[in-house]
């Protein structure tokens, strides 16, 4: 099945003043289909790195390479090349037509110095995600622009826990779709197994290649929570400079998301380390090893679970949302806490907790309070996402919101 994504209409926007337009996040999103679905006349031509034909060409002679190269073109999987990035900056220095190279890659390769350096000012990035719920259903989400409007938040249909067991256990992952758990597991197995047989050993010398999927399973284990470099290490047996690379292996495959903390110069002292989370609560419940069933019986699992899921819905809808805004955690040395602080561009200030239940207490919103405090005329709003029937406030700036309103406004 073929899902319209949401990101379309910025590439076709960047296509139109950009020489280079990338979309990168991790495999199996549906980067490759997304590009090659964008244009029905005018096609580009299409060229995978995945075949190794081409690969070796591009490998041997990447400046002949790029030379041969159509007027326009879609270049897939670009990390396994990035030797391409400088011949491209060459050719479009020479010819800055917009939408000549249309890219794509499975890792997120212009974070590096050598490379964001040739193409800046030239390329235009975009990350991919796997689908959001609102893909998922034909409907491209508003709820980021809702939450930063004046307008109070509307009554939507809400979602049943028994809702959100199916929909986090799923997960976003186009290939997962139509597959039952069984073959779910296998497909992730496939993924996970292929993952660090290719795209791992294209990026890195890895030494020990068995320890990475082993610390994506931790690290799935302690979805959420502040990462303890040193815990890991030990607890792994791993030398600290190792994991340190590991992780950043990770995050540039696009398995693990960090969610840097939310500070300002206010003269309190907040603890500057991020939360890690896994790209996909399908793959979360995998790494967990945790079924519907699991789920529904142990409250901190689904917790755990729910808040992943809330995130990585957030961070894909602010790929197109209106509101430019920034994802953040907050949590202050005596232990008041929120999930999620949404900061517009505009300084805005929106805090977000995430409460996998159906019901909601007045404690649900201590973390809140403290927030709205500290940021003072900034705060704009706090809500409680949780898995109940109806919008609660329990102060003009402060409502207890179903978890559906992500999908449905």
């Amino acid at each position: 099945m073929l899902y319209q994504r949401n990101l379309t209409t910025k590439i076709f926007t960047a296509a139109k003043d950009t020489p280079v337009v990338m979309v990168n996040g991790a495999r199996q999103t549906g980067k490759s289909t997304l590009m090659q679905g964008l244009f029905s006349v005018d096609r580009p031509a299409y060229i995978t790195f995945d075949d190794m034909d081409v690969l070796g060409l591009a490998r041997s002679g990447p400046q002949i390479f790029v030379q041969s190269l159509p007027e326009r073109v879609i270049l897939d999987e670009i990390q396994r090349v990035p030797e391409l990035f400088l011949p491209i900056k060459l050719s479009v220095d020479q010819n800055r037509k917009p939408g000549r190279f249309f890219i794509t890659g499975s890792a997120n390769v212009a974070s590096l110095p050598k490379v964001s350096e040739s193409l800046a000012g030239r390329i235009e990035i975009h990350t991919l995600w796997p689908l959001s719920q609102g893909e998922i259903r034909g409907k491209k989400e508003g709820f980021i622009d809702a939450l930063f409007s004046a307008k109070k938040l509307p009554t939507v249909k809400p979602a049943t826990i028994a809702d959100i067991l199916i929909i986090a256990n799923r997960g976003g992952y186009p290939e997962v779709q139509k597959r039952n758990l069984d073959r779910r597991k296998d497909w992730f197995n496939s993924y996970i197994a292929t993952l660090m047989e290719r795209d791992v050993r294209d990026l890195s010398n890895i030494e020990q290649l068995t320890a990475l999927p082993n610390l994506l399973a931790l690290l799935a284990l302690r979805s959420g929570g502040i990462i303890n470099n040193s815990d890991l290490s030990r607890t792994l047996a791993l030398p600290l400079t190792t994991l340190k690379r590991y992780l950043s292996l990770l995050e540039l495959l696009f398995l693990v998301v960090p969610l840097r903390p939310w500070f300002s110069n206010l003269g309190k002292r907040l603890i500057k380390v991020p939360k890690l989370y896994i790209n996909d609560s399908g793959l979360l419940c995998h790494l967990l090893k945790s079924d519907i069933k699991a789920l529904s019986v142990n409250g901190t699992l689904l917790g755990a679970v729910f808040e992943n899921f809330v995130v990585m819905e957030l961070i894909k809808q602010l790929t197109w949302s209106k509101t430019r805004a920034n994802i953040f955690h907050f949590r202050t040395t005596n232990g008041y806490e929120v999930d999620i602080v949404l900061e517009s561009d505009d300084g805005k200030i929106i805090g977000i907790e995430c409460k996998g239940s159906a019901t909601v207490k007045a404690d649900s919103f201590k973390g809140l309070k403290v927030l709205k405090e500290m940021t003072g005329k900034k705060f704009h709003r706090g809500i409680v996402l949780y898995a109940g029937s109806h919008v609660i406030g329990v102060a003009e700036d402060m409502q207890a919101v179903p978890v559906s309103a992500l999908w449905d406004l």
